[in-house]
This record gives C-alpha cells, structure tokens and sequence, in this order.
C-alpha cells in the first residue's frame, strides 16, 4: 500500500548516534515486519549531524587523523539505512526545537532550507516516539555535542595547532574520556612509557610538558575498584601525568577556557582545595550533560535533566502513550554502549506491544477483524504481543579504560582484567572494530 499522509504511522526517533541508530534498525528489522499492516509505519529520524562519530574514540582521535581510520570512526548516517523498503526510513537534518507531548508534535530547525516549502523549520506529528538525543561533553574535542563532524573537526585542527606550544595542561575530570585523554596526549607528548625493567628504578617519566588531572573523588576511575584505579594512575605517571584527588575545579579564568570560543587560551584554574594552577591548555572533562533542552515540561525530567524513564519498560510515562528514551538522556541506567545494547531489544519489543495494542483496538472500535492482534466487534480484543519485556541494568563492576596506545585497566562483569586484555578490546582502535556493525544494523542480524 502507498504511504499517505493520513495512513502513514510515524514513528520519531530524536537522535542520530548510539541508541537513535541502533534503535531504528531493530525496529525496522524485527518489529515493523512482524505487524499487521508493515507498509503503514514509517520511521523518522531527526539528528543534529548527518554522521555518526564513535565518540569513546574521541580521546585518540583529537591527536591525529592519522590515529583512526577515518571512514570507521565518522559515518554518514542516511547511509546506513538505504538497504530497507523505499519509504520505510526517512532522515532529517536538523535540531530539535520542542516537544509538544500533549499534542504529540515536535518542533525542529531544519539544517538547510527545505526546497518544497521553503521552510526553514518543520512540525512533525508521531504516533510513536522514542527519545535518544544522547548527552554533550563540556569540551568540544571529546564530541560532537549537538553540532555538525565539520564542528568537531575544526576544534580537533585549533586544538592540534596549539598543542606543540603548550608547556603544561589540565585536565578535570577524573572519569574515563579525563583519564584516556591524559593518557593519550601524554604519550604523545611525553613519548611511550619505558620499559619494564626502567620503570623499576623509575617509575615516573621526566615528562618534557607536565599533565595534571583533577578528580574530585577520593580515587580517579570511581567505577572501578581502588586497586584497579592505583594501576591506572601508575600508568599515568610513566607518561608524565600527575593526578590531584579529592579536589574540584571552583572557577577558571578566562571562565570560557577550554569550551570552543577559547579551546586554546591559556587559563587560570582555582581548585576547592585552596590551590590556584596555571595551564597552556585546559581540557574540561567532567562528565556530560543530557541533550534535554528543547522538553519544556520539566515533569518528563528527572532531577539531573535526564528524561525520566521507567527503568524496567523504557518507556516515559508522563509523557503519554507509545514514548520511550534511551541512552544518555535517559536516566533508566549510568551511561554506557552497553547498556544501550541490552535497552534496544526491550524498548523495541515494548513498542511492538503497544502498536499491536492501539491497532487493536482502533479495529475493534470499527467493528473490524483485527487478525492476530484481536477479535471484532464488541468483544474484548487479546493482544497477542505478550507481556512486557523488562530491562535490569548489569551493575556488576565493567568499564575498559586505554591508558596511551599500549597499556589499560578494567574490569568486565565483575572481573579484573589484564592491562593486554584492555588493549584487545578496546585500546587498540577504541573498538572501532566493532563498530561498523552498530552503525550498519549487522548487530542486529538476528533478533535479541
């Protein structure tokens, strides 16, 4: 059947990287097909950026473009989607504006003047919505943060000009992208860490530019065991990074230091510990923030801006019915690919729930057959999409950290691991090598 405005079913997805992506193709291979009438939904997809970029490779990837392999670390997100049904995908490029949940439309700034209308800005109606608009990085070096790859790679270009004049630089931020970024730029700038036996009888590197991080916990990698963190930060030391605990940025002058208006300006950081530092090059890495601005109602927000989800379901309740988050925005789990990978295959058979359910009983209140998913008439219609599908977080110990291009700490479900076993998985490319699966839907041959 020809989609129309009238019979076509929209469903929105917010968000063009992880779980936006991954998402959408689960969607379109496992659940579209399987209902009643596959010709009549449609998916949408609004990004800020027509590409995707692997961003926990960020840390190695702002060095050099000679680090990555280029053509796995950005990918053109339209791309990835031209294998299913004409008709079945369509990509917008552009910025969420607004979400109207009560009259379930959403507001969106186009990125280019739309040629058929002339418009600059679009309203899209959804029958389904699925919230995946990800979180932005305080630096502007660690991701594309609500901006174009071309914006990212501008800020790489300012930041490698500067680098080779810097003679000292701080990093805040104690978590993995501060840690890997140390890591990195001091390898790079410091050289690789030497060998076993020299790092018996000296353990530091005589760094020729000086590294400092800053973590506010009592330990740097607070995920990670305290044993598993004292490694890491003896890692760092062979490669001329100094770590300052149990202290926080307070201010820094100039106060847009490190942010993409003053990438490179020389800055002034005062800490709650009393010390004031002085750095060529400053590197904010203290978290994300969730990309939620454009949802008014702050009723759909929790406490730290995330959208709030039901940790079980994924869908966001106050928001009405057949929406969902996942990812960064959600607070559902902490951030990680690898709960976004154990997420998708809920949300998505949830979903499938519930399309079943509202087709349903729209066939049953126009006295037709409703096939699998229900009898006719005046008749209670059965669902036949099962019960819900619940997600519970794994939080057994797992995070995989890179320290330079050839050590690295970590844990997996619980398990210490060692430092080659970190540079297998992850340090080698950051995991572009799984990557390309992801972004093409081949994650999702077969259903989960």
């Amino acid at each position: 059947m020809a989609q129309t405005a009238s019979s076509t079913k929209d469903i929105l997805i917010l968000g063009g990287s992880y779980g936006g992506i991954l998402t959408a193709h689960y969607l379109l291979k496992h659940v579209i097909p399987k209902l009643s009438s596959p010709s009549s939904y449609r998916i949408i997809m609004v990004s800020t950026s027509s590409q995707a970029i692997s961003r926990p490779a960020c840390p190695r990837a702002l060095l050099s473009d000679d680090m990555l392999p280029q053509d796995k670390l950005f990918v053109d997100i339209p791309k990835q989607f031209e294998n299913y049904p004409v008709g079945s995908f369509r990509f917008i490029h552009g910025t969420v504006d607004s979400l109207d949940h009560v009259g379930r439309t959403v507001s969106v700034a186009l990125a280019t003047i739309d040629y058929n209308t002339q418009r600059t800005d679009d309203q899209i109606s959804y029958h389904a919505l699925i919230i995946a608009t990800g979180s932005s990085t305080p630096s502007p070096l660690l991701g594309l943060n609500n901006s174009s790859s071309d914006s990212l790679r501008s800020s790489w270009s300012a930041f490698r000009a500067a680098l080779p004049n810097a003679a000292s630089i701080i990093i805040a931020g104690g978590g993995p992208s501060g840690i890997e970024t140390a890591g990195e730029i001091g390898e790079h700038l410091n050289g690789p860490p030497p060998s076993w036996f020299l790092s018996l009888i000296r353990p530091k590197a005589s760094s020729k530019v000086p590294i400092k991080v800053i973590a506010s916990d009592l330990q740097i990698l607070p995920v990670l065991r305290p044993a598993i963190a004292a490694k890491a930060e003896s890692y760092l030391s062979r490669l001329g990074v100094t770590v300052l605990k149990n202290t926080r940025v307070e201010s820094v002058e100039p106060s847009d230091a490190g942010t993409e208006a003053a990438l490179s300006s020389k800055a002034k950081v005062k800490l709650s510990d009393g010390q004031t530092l002085e750095a060529d090059l400053y590197i904010p890495a203290t978290g994300t923030k969730p990309n939620t601005e454009f949802i008014a109602a702050k009723e759909l927000l929790a406490a730290d801006g995330r959208v709030e989800t039901n940790a079980q379901t994924l869908r966001v309740e106050k928001a009405g019915s057949r929406v969902y988050a996942v990812g960064d925005c959600a607070n559902y789990a902490r951030p990680a690919v690898p709960n976004i990978l154990e997420a998708v295959p809920v949300l998505a058979s949830n979903l499938r729930r519930d399309l079943m359910s509202a087709g349903a009983q729209k066939k049953e209140s126009e006295g037709q057959e409703a096939g699998g998913e229900g009898t006719k008439g005046d008749t209670k219609v059965v669902v036949t999409a099962g019960p819900d599908r619940t997600f519970k977080e794994d939080k057994r110990e797992t995070q995989l950290v890179p320290i330079g291009r050839n050590k690295g700490v970590g844990a997996l479900m619980g398990w210490r691991i060692p430092s080659w076993l970190v540079w297998a998985i992850k340090g080698r490319d950051y995991m572009l090598w799984m990557a390309g699966k992801l972004w093409s839907g081949d994650q999702w041959a077969k259903e989960k």
